[in-house]
């Protein structure tokens, strides 16, 4: 009957559960952050290329 009651309070403990989710949740924000850098990145490089030769073609008095 010990060995019921610990299985039955292993079943019922919910700690682990609740520390799985906290790291899908992490892992979730963590993937969208990667996927927003990945599409805002093609376009800064193009865009700091446009700033460089415009800064480039001026000249200072």
């Amino acid at each position: 009957m010990k060995a019921f009651k610990i299985a039955k309070k292993f079943n019922n403990d919910e700690d682990g559960a609740v520390t799985v989710d906290w790291v899908v949740l992490t892992a979730a924000v963590v993937g969208l952050g990667v996927a927003a850098l990945a599409a805002v990145r093609s376009g800064t490089t193009n865009l700091t290329g446009k700033i460089n030769s415009y800064l480039s073609s001026v000249s200072i008095n």
